[in-house]
């Protein structure tokens, strides 16, 4: 019976080996499926490139966040995506996400378009099975709350691009505003517009840099 290769990455181990659990003892019409666990940023990454050079995994499953809270540099499953985008296009990708929230499925779109979002509180066995038959024939596949968050994205293009999330990142360990712009090659007036426009965007206009971390920490961007 063919076999449908899947790569499971999330930085909590239970839950990739629920996943393998899961899709191993289902049974699937015309194929079995076998998962490969990776718990981290790095190790992911070095599934995913030796995958372009060996066997390709037909669907990658993506956690967001992969990083420790105070790494040195900023590592998402947003990363891995565009990475997968880039060196294994053929593979299909999916987020597996705790995250709901329209503006950041608004950033994973623009900059991976994945072939399925599922919010971690709606995954079950049976969500799982249709999940991988779904991509596999005819994607996307969205859980009901994925698919209501990206129904609000539709109608809200605001982006919060790479230089938004590396300011995000500063912030988040302490980094003086005066001390980000040389780290991301900006002006200090730059890195001040952009901490208005992002406090604009999550809803905290009057707010502080405290404020805006929180904010940014609850949609999954830090």
């Amino acid at each position: 019976m063919e076999v449908k290769r899947i790569l499971a990455i999330d930085d909590h181990e239970m839950t990739t080996l629920g996943y393998k659990y899961i899709l191993e003892g289902e049974n699937f019409d015309d194929f079995e499926v076998k998962v490969d666990m990776a718990s981290n940023y790095e190790s992911g990454k070095e599934k995913i490139e030796f995958s372009a050079r060996a066997i390709k995994y037909d669907i990658i499953l993506l956690d967001i966040q992969l990083f420790p809270p105070y790494s040195k540099e900023i590592r998402t499953g947003e990363d891995l995506g565009i990475i997968a985008r880039n060196v294994v296009p053929e593979s299909k990708v999916v987020f597996m996400s705790s995250f709901s929230d329209n503006l950041r499925i608004n950033s994973i779109f623009k900059s991976v378009d994945p072939d399925g979002y599922m919010v971690k509180s709606e995954i079950d066995e049976k969500s799982l099975r249709t999940m991988v038959e779904t991509v596999l024939t005819k994607p996307p596949y969205y859980t009901a709350g994925a698919f209501a968050a990206i129904r609000r994205r539709m109608a809200n293009d605001i982006v919060v691009d790479n230089l938004d999330k590396k300011i995000l990142y500063y912030l988040s360990i302490g980094t003086r505003t005066k001390d980000i712009a040389p780290l991301i090659s900006s002006a200090i007036t730059t890195v001040e517009s952009r901490k208005r426009q992002l406090k604009a965007i999550f809803g905290i206009e009057n707010g502080n840099d405290i404020s805006l971390i929180e904010e940014a920490r609850k949609k999954g961007f830090i």
